[in-house]
This record gives structure tokens, C-alpha cells and sequence, in this order.
């Protein structure tokens, strides 16, 4: 059988770092969001006597996710099975987009089908947070809250469908080093909007998601003091889209990829003129529903094979 899925890029839309916890992990708080820029994964399956996994990447990767991914559900499904993957990527990498991680998500989502098993959505959840924090996220995707580290979600109301452009600056930023340079205490007690101030300016952007435009939220990416600091081309960047008439506009994750929000797809595309070539990607939010259709689509070809 062969199918060919989709693979979704994500904003951070607020980012706060709380504590940094005696296993190592940072305490976050994140609004997720996904977008339109999607990566293709297309899934040859055969029965065979023992696993085999292949992959044919459009960028070579040395630490594939899907391989990973693939081997999880294949080992939990006890199916021996010759899978060929061919990854074509349009996400940027190292970007704080998600790529990797959206990867692995389709590769947990689609695999199952082919085998014809199911996994509980419980332990699907287990088997993504293995390979990553933010792979749980793309399992729903839309408009949710993240917390811990990242992999504790909840539902948000799905936002309007905002047109925003992303600009992958190229620069490459140490995720360990952007935490590092935050300098963030260790500690497991549990943290209160009155103890902190990072926490009640989260909440008071949580709770008004769905009822102000982003432009009137006072949105923000706790990495970009520290990262802005190494790497000042990045904030030049935002200062630009801001320029340009974005609202908000910010980095996601760590970075490098800056985002900015516009009134319409017509002012992004005006505003990625400005930009070098090939560096700019203008793109729609992505909601809940949509993403759980084109999914639905995508994986009906593999259902109907199997009736």
C-alpha cells in the first residue's frame, strides 16, 4: 500500500519559560498554532519476514525522527513490515517550526492504518513524547496550550484564519544555549500567578485568545531577549516586519524563524517581496477542524484498500 500524508509546520504564538526542573527540563507555557507550510511523507508498505525501514529525504538528515517514529509503532504493533519513506521537505530546519517533530507525528499517525491496528490515542500520546516535546502537539494540532515541557496540551478556541508570513533567517541558534542564557533557577515547587509575573501575563493572553485580535495581545517569546542578544540580524528582522505593517510579529520557539502576522494574504505576499528570495513563506493558521479533515483525506485511500 501507499499513501501520501501531510506533515505541518507550527507557530509559537506566546512562549514563557518558568523554572528550569531538577530532570533537566524547563517549566513552559506555549500557545501552539499550525500553519500551511507542511512538509509531504509518502508510506510504501509491504508485509515482510522481518522490519525494514528506508528513508529518501530531500535534505539529509543525520538523526531522522521518522525512522525513530517508525521503528515505535512498528515494535509496539509487532508487525514485521518493509516501509519506505520519502520525506520532502519544505519546513525549514532548526527553525523552531516543528518540522521533526511534525514528521514523526505522521509517521505515528499514518503507520498504524497501514498495519491495519489501532493504538489507543493514550499511548500514542506515550510513544510521541519519547521522540520529542512538541510531537504531541501535531497529533491534534489547531490552536492548543502547552505546558511542562511542552507536552501536557489542551484545547484553545481555533482562531480565525490569520494570514502571517514566516521568514527563515538561516541563522542557526543552540536550543541548550538559548535556555542557558536565560539563567532560570532550578526548582520543583509548583509555581502561582501571584509568585510570578511571567505566569499572570501568560494566563491574562490565554484567557483573552478568543476574544481580542492578536494585534491587541501583548504576545512574547521569552527567548528573544537572550537570542536577540547573540544574534541581532534576528531582531533587525522583527523590527522589519513591524515595518512592514506585521502584528505581532516575533520568533517562534528558539529560533531562527521569525513570524509576522498581516490583515490579509495580499500584504504577506507584499511584505515577502521584501525579503531575499527563497528565504519567505507566506502561510494561513491552520485550525483544528482543517487539519483534522486533511488528515481524514489523506489516510481514507489506505482505509478503503484495507476494506
Amino acid at each position: 500500500m501507499r499513501v501520501t500524508v501531510p506533515s505541518f509546520a507550527k507557530l509559537n504564538l506566546d512562549l514563557r519559560v518558568l523554572s528550569k526542573r531538577s530532570d533537566g527540563y524547563h517549566d513552559i507555557r506555549t500557545i501552539f498554532q499550525t500553519i500551511s507550510l507542511k512538509d509531504s511523507l509518502r508510506i510504501d508498505f509491504d508485509w515482510a519476514k522481518r522490519m525494514q525501514i528506508d528513508l529518501d529525504s530531500s535534505v539529509e538528515i543525520a538523526d531522522n525522527l521518522v525512522v525513530r517514529a517508525a521503528k515505535l509503532v512498528l515494535e509496539h504493533l509487532n508487525a514485521n513490515a518493509w516501509v519506505r519513506f520519502a520525506l520532502d521537505k519544505q519546513i525549514p530546519m532548526g527553525a523552531g517550526l516543528g518540522g521533526g517533530s511534525s514528521n514523526a507525528a505522521a509517521t505515528l499517525i499514518a503507520l498504524p492504518v497501514l498495519v491495519g491496528k489501532r493504538i489507543p490515542f493514550a499511548q500514542l500520546s506515550v510513544l510521541a513524547e519519547t521522540l520529542g516535546s512538541d510531537v504531541p502537539f501535531f497529533l491534534h494540532g489547531g490552536t492548543a496550550l502547552g505546558l511542562g515541557r511542552a507536552t501536557e496540551l489542551y484545547p484553545l478556541p481555533d482562531l480565525p484564519q490569520h494570514h502571517a508570513l514566516v521568514v527563515s533567517t538561516g541563522i542557526h541558534v543552540s536550543t541548550a544555549e538559548a535556555y542557558e542564557a536565560l539563567g532560570r533557577d532550578v526548582t520543583n515547587a509548583l509555581t502561582s500567578a501571584k509568585e510570578s509575573p511571567i505566569l499572570r501575563e501568560f494566563q491574562e493572553i490565554a484567557w483573552s485568545l478568543d476574544s481580542a485580535g492578536l494585534a491587541q495581545l501583548k504576545l512574547k517569546n521569552d527567548f528573544e531577549l537572550a537570542v536577540f542578544q547573540i544574534h541581532p540580524a534576528l531582531a533587525a528582522v522583527v523590527r522589519k516586519l513591524r515595518k512592514l505593517g506585521a502584528k505581532p510579529a516575533m520568533m517562534t520557539g528558539s529560533g531562527s524563524a521569525v513570524f509576522g502576522v498581516f490583515g490579509s494574504e495580499a500584504e504577506a505576499r507584499q511584505a515577502a517581496a521584501a525579503f531575499r528570495a527563497g528565504r519567505t513563506f507566506p502561510v494561513r493558521f491552520v485550525n483544528r477542524r482543517q487539519y483534522r479533515t486533511l488528515w481524514r483525506r489523506a489516510l481514507d485511500g489506505a482505509v478503503s484498500l484495507r476494506k
